[in-house]
């Protein structure tokens, strides 16, 4: 263990960096003081003396990834990267919590350079670090060789009492435990204090992670310099266990309200913060005051970090010399590209073809694919054998030492934590170098909501298999049937929700799922057989929606999504049947229809004719694509799933009828029938 030596400079760091955040929070008069004043200590020593990073190219590929988990702590973190030299400047810290500025009221990946995941809902980032570890342990596996240790940084986390109480920490942290994450180092900022007061009232167990004993390094410390150091450096030695450092810590250290929950997430007082200075010999009439010596401390470790890169780049080098063809694989997966012609791999279907579940058309693609695009990386949430996820070709992520697989292995068991999954996916994709896709059934995706949304916000390109997907799932009944799920997630931006019909559609959700990189797909797919359809394409349904039947001078347009699409070809046949003109339109994903052409969009759903939506889901939303919409009008129900659909009148001859009656009323209204899309604004 090297022997932490501290200088006159440490203490004037820290010193600075908790008189910062008071200076930060003041001005904007908004966010949390007390996290990064009592963090302080073991932030400096965490960046001066452990993390390996290069300030000057933040996404340098084997740097050490740091999550702030606490992410209402934010202005530490924000300090930091300012004092390392990344892309953040002084009036970016004077702009914090500003309209438009580089430093929000919490971490946003993609938006402040230097952060490496989204945080702020509590429990999200210390799961999602999780994902970085197994990123790490996966591709320093499939890549590393003998005298090439190219991949091997550490991850390292600041976690608060919030994020120990959430249950998606628990999930993602027992999984940890188990697929022994050496790499992962948590510190956690054990200062007794929540939002409602000191965490007796509710938090007194040992904060453990939820982690069996001896999956975990656990060490306690107290704030102090050298047994900061001592931890970390313990833990950098563990190589099959997770570390928690748990660090006991003095919230808004300094301030006359410390160790309260008065300086949890309210700004100083203008003499608090003129006292704080005075006490820690800084100029008590200064803001925002930054000595000379901490900037040095700060750019000398930015400058081991630059000198870590060079020397990176030219192992790297070395190794492309020797491993050609590791070394082509490696940084095209690092550049995000696909395989070359991957596309071609993709299953093509005629409408003479059998019909099938969706759910094993999914896994027909990914047959397909996984050999060709190893970077595919993911699995279920103990739902294997109904998700249908893992072909033939796969081996189980897991430790040598289990005998269970490897961690050159792409299929990870994640065993019931949909929502550690949903948050694990988003740490992988983060680190880079994989695609992840994750299963369960449609309804439990609902588990993993605040994950999927960091997805969509942060633009992790996240793969959902969700399969049984609406009462067509037959006798598990309400409790597993989604009736509200779909009209949630279609309503999150920058998320694709698709609902395949048929074997062409399903295809062209993977195509979707995998060349929109900065967007996270949902695929909803079928228990029950579906038939492959007349006018189905890859091409077409990679629009969004297309016209699967057509007719000229329509009475009616029926829209549809999934299994209730062929129902609303039978509908049309029956009233075709009759002499009334009814066309049918497939939209599998609304997002990508709503990017289309207005023109376009206008061809599908066109004015003229009433539209009817037609899905076994609530009819919410459909009224932008729709003038009359039918699905159900509450739960779903326990029973063969011919039965429940025949029970809420998702039939063909049913939805015939009610056809004729929307076509009866708008000839009585009369007038002109113009086509929802049709918009003022």
């Amino acid at each position: 263990m090297s022997q932490f030596a501290p200088q006159p400079s440490d203490e004037i760091a820290i010193a600075t960096i908790r008189a910062l955040a008071a200076d930060v929070v003041g001005k904007a008069n908004s966010g949390h003081p007390g996290a990064p004043m009592g963090l302080a200590p073991a932030a400096h020593v965490l960046f001066t003396r452990f993390v390996n990073a290069n300030p000057k190219n933040s996404k340098w590929f084997n740097r050490d990834r740091f999550v702030l988990s606490n992410g209402h702590g934010c202005a530490l973190q924000y300090i930091l990267l300012h004092l390392l030299g990344y892309k953040l400047s002084l009036d970016d810290l004077k702009a914090f919590r500003q309209i438009d500025s580089l430093t929000p009221g919490h971490p946003e990946a993609s938006h402040t350079d230097g952060i490496e995941l989204t945080t702020g809902p509590l429990g999200q980032g210390i799961s999602s670090a999780v994902g970085l570890a197994i990123a790490q342990a996966h591709l320093g596996a499939t890549f590393n060789k003998d005298g090439f240790d190219l991949i091997n940084n550490y991850t390292y986390v600041f976690a608060g009492d919030g994020c120990l109480m959430e249950g998606v920490a628990s999930e993602a942290a027992s999984l940890a435990g188990h697929l022994q994450l050496g790499n992962l180092v948590v510190i956690y900022d054990d200062n007794h204090i929540s939002i409602d007061g000191d965490t007796a009232v509710a938090f007194t167990e040992n904060a453990s992670l939820a982690l069996p004993t001896d999956s975990l390094l656990l060490t306690a410390v107290p704030s102090d310099l050298a047994a900061i150091h001592n931890a970390i450096a313990e833990a950098q030695k563990d190589k099959t266990k997770p570390t928690l450092i748990r660090l006991r810590t003095t919230i808004g250290y300094g301030s006359k309200q410390q160790g309260t929950h008065g300086v949890h997430g309210s700004p100083l007082k203008a003499d608090d913060i003129q006292q704080l200075k005075t006490k820690f010999g800084l100029p008590a009439d200064q803001s925002f005051y930054i000595p000379d010596a901490t900037y040095e401390a700060y750019h000398s470790a930015a400058a081991k970090g630059a000198k870590a890169e060079t020397a990176w780049n030219a192992l790297l080098a070395s190794y492309g010399q020797k491993y050609p063809n590791e070394y082509a694989e490696l940084t095209r997966r690092i550049s995000g590209k696909l395989p070359v012609n991957w596309e071609k791999a993709l299953p093509v279907y005629k409408s003479s073809d059998a019909a099938q579940a969706s759910r094993k058309l999914s896994e027909i693609v990914l047959s397909a694919i996984v050999p060709i695009i190893p970077e595919l990386v993911g699995g279920s949430a103990d739902l294997t054998g109904s998700n249908l996820t893992r072909t033939k070709t796969m081996v189980d992520f897991q430790p040598e030492s289990t005998g269970l697989g490897s961690y050159r292995g792409t299929y990870i068991r994640f065993g019931v934590r949909e929502h550690g999954m949903g948050a694990i996916a988003n740490g992988l994709h983060a680190y880079g170098g994989i695609i992840p896709f994750v299963a369960t059934f449609l309804n439990f995706v609902s588990y993993a909501a605040g994950a999927v949304r960091l997805s969509a916000l942060s633009k992790h390109q996240v793969i959902w298999v969700a399969t049984h997907d609406s009462i067509g799932l037959g006798e598990d009944g309400p409790t597993h049937q989604p009736v509200e799920v779909a009209a949630h997630f279609r309503a999150i931006p920058n998320l694709d929700f698709w609902r395949p019909a048929d074997g062409n559609e399903t295809s062209a959700a993977y195509y979707a799922a995998l060349t929109r990189r900065g967007t996270p797909s949902i695929l909803s797919l079928s228990r029950q057989n579906l038939p492959n359809l007349e006018n189905s394409t890859i091409e077409h349904a990679l629009k969004g929606g297309y016209v699967v039947h057509e007719v000229a001078g329509e009475d009616l347009t029926l829209v549809s999504t999934g299994s209730e699409v062929s129902i609303a070809l039978e509908a049309a046949a029956l009233l075709n049947g009759e002499g009334i003109k009814a066309r049918v339109v497939s939209i599998p994903c609304w997002s990508i229809f709503d990017e289309q052409p207005q023109e376009y969009r206008l061809s599908v759903l066109r004015s003229g004719a009433p539209i009817l939506s037609v899905e076994a889901y609530s009819t919410l939303g459909w009224a932008k694509y729709s003038h009359e919409q039918y699905g159900l009008p509450g739960w779903g129900a326990s029973g063969p799933y011919k039965k429940v659909y025949e029970k809420f009148g998702i039939t063909g001859s049913n939805i015939a009828e009610i056809s004729k009656k929307v076509i009866a009323f708008y000839k009585q209204k009369g007038g002109e029938v113009v086509s929802p899309l049709v918009k003022a604004i």
